[in-house]
């Protein structure tokens, strides 16, 4: 049986995904159920379960080059509007326990959401 996530299995390449950027850090896929015209996820190739899993020192660098990259994939996309989502647990709607980072564009997004 595969204990691993599907983020960790598309990290591996053992299933496909639609890869917007990849370093040796992180990857930004599309989701494949998208809530936006554009609507994709960054994850860290790193497993952390969620933002309550992060370690201090060894996680802050990690989480600050995912932010750099989405900046920089979106400067690259000429998209000026975007919101970012982290769901925490499974009562904020995390699905997938390996964190990730939810890229929303394209769409007039609105506040509160939920």
């Amino acid at each position: 049986m595969n204990d691993r996530t599907i983020f960790e299995q598309i990290i591996n390449k053992e299933i496909p995904a639609n890869i917007i950027y990849e370093d040796s850090l992180c990857i930004i896929i599309d989701d494949i159920s998208p809530q936006a015209p554009v609507h994709y996820l960054a994850i860290p190739k790193k497993l952390i379960k969620g933002i309550s899993d992060l370690n201090d020192t060894e996680d802050k660098d990690i989480l600050g080059h995912i932010m750099i990259s989405i900046r920089n994939q979106m400067v690259k996309m000429n998209i000026k509007d975007y919101r970012l989502v982290i769901n925490n647990g499974s009562e904020a709607g995390q699905t997938v326990f390996h964190l990730h980072i939810h890229i929303l564009a394209n769409r007039t997004l609105g506040w509160p959401p939920g």
